[in-house]
């Protein structure tokens, strides 16, 4: 029996370090995102990843994942998509825009995904990720800490909802994950010595530290596990 895996935002960092690992594991992984160019170079590294376009935050497109899907069943569903939105000014025409861009980009993406998904997930054993971050836990980050933290709440509803099913639901929460994209051009030496310096075992994350995360969730002993904020952090944030 084929397994199914799909991963939004795999085209760089986190989510292609996810695909890969899935793949390895022996799934097939239908990678999603919106620039073609990083999802085929992602694509081209294992013979079990598939590229699909589309916009996750819109709903008239994310229909096309469904449609990749067809009529197979999702064993792992990976909402990795998300990202910082920055402002653009000083009014609160801009502000809204950056707290709605902010919610869109990492809330709607994971709520449109998984709905379209939902009848394919595989029941029982299916398992649902969520993908929020250390920001939603301890502030700092604005609209983007609360739009992350929007998802420790939904996790919440979709755990009850699917354990009837046989399907977990979890949020993984990682910390500081240097070789991603998320900071462009914003990180400094100095930035990434705070943040390392931060945590209790005086280094930063790799993408590949998440993917095992994920790889352990996907897998047979992860299937007790449901309901949970899961913490990649390095220590930099204690249980909570």
């Amino acid at each position: 029996m084929e397994k199914l895996a799909v991963v939004s935002g795999g085209g760089t960092g986190i989510g292609a370090a996810i695909a890969t690992t899935l793949a390895t594991d022996g799934y097939a992984v239908l990678i999603v995102g919106r620039r073609p160019e990083p999802l085929a170079k992602v694509a081209a590294s294992h013979p079990n990843i598939t590229p699909v376009v589309a916009d996750v935050a819109d709903p008239a497109r994310v229909t096309a994942v469904a449609e990749a899907v067809g009529e197979r069943e999702v064993d792992v569903l990976v909402n990795n998509a998300g990202g910082f939105v920055m402002s653009t000014g000083d009014t609160l025409a801009d502000l809204a825009t950056q707290w709605r861009g902010a919610y869109d980009t990492n809330v709607l993406t994971a709520v449109l995904l998984t709905e379209a998904l939902l009848p394919r997930l595989r029941r029982p054993g299916g398992r649902v990720i969520l993908f929020s971050s250390i920001a939603a836990q301890r502030g700092g980050g604005g609209p983007y800490s609360a739009a992350k933290a929007a998802l420790h709440g939904w996790v919440f509803d979709l755990a009850a909802q699917l354990g009837p099913d046989g399907v977990t639901a979890n949020v993984i929460s990682p910390g500081y994950i240097a070789d991603t994209e998320f900071f462009g051009t914003r990180m400094t030496p100095e930035g990434h010595a705070s943040r390392v310096g931060q945590t209790l075992v005086g280094r930063a994350g790799r993408p590949d530290d998440i993917a095992a995360a994920v790889s352990w969730l996907a897998g047979e002993s992860g299937g007790y596990v449901t309901g949970q904020i899961i913490n990649v952090n390095g220590g930099s944030v204690l249980g909570r």
